[in-house]
């Protein structure tokens, strides 16, 4: 998907600013600056200069399809915390164009059988900085996801920030990716 676009907003539509995590009303016929398409949502830059997240289900705004498919497939194979995994890696950082695995602040991923069948899926999970108001809009967009998966019934994700978070939980591809070498 082409990036660094400008676009004019066909409809009203929700966005997120970054890093806050404040929800704002983006107005039909505002110009925004397509910047990131990754995983479930769009980062825009506001006429005002502020960066802004917008959900996938509101791609038709900026001039955009997206397929929620695309993002969360119907998976194929069992219950795995593999699996958790590979849907986590389908959540994006907005300003940084790497997924929140490869990024390092998945700290912990463990699931529970529970006496039904099904999983409990705990999650322990950081931001790259304490102050990050988007920490609460990942986590759910997390939670969502990982929920979604057959066989979960329950999931629950804290926050932690204890290692704080450095480059150094960063995968090798996303530091090439970055430049960090």
């Amino acid at each position: 998907m082409a990036t660094n676009i400008a676009v004019q907003l066909t409809r009203d539509c929700q966005a997120t600013l970054i890093p806050g995590g404040e929800t704002v009303d983006l107005p039909k016929g505002a110009h925004v600056v397509l910047t990131q398409a990754l995983g479930s949502s769009f980062t825009v830059m506001t006429d005002y200069g502020y960066l802004a997240r917008i959900a996938i289900e509101d791609a038709d705004a900026i001039g955009q399809t997206a397929s929620t498919d695309t993002v969360n497939p119907t998976p194929t194979e069992a219950f795995s915390n593999d699996l958790v995994i590979e849907v986590l890696k389908t959540i994006f950082d907005p300003e940084i164009p790497v997924n929140v695995v490869d990024l390092g602040l998945i700290y912990g991923c463990e699931s529970h059988l529970l006496a039904d069948g099904q999983y409990q899926v705990e999650i322990q999970m950081s931001m790259t900085a304490p102050g990050c108001g988007m920490g609460d809009v990942l986590r759910q967009e997390a939670a969502d996801r990982v929920k979604s998966l057959p066989g979960v019934a329950k999931v629950d994700i804290e926050l932690v920030w204890d290692p704080p978070w450095d480059v150094s939980r960063m995968s090798e591809a996303a530091k090439l990716q970055l430049g960090f070498y």
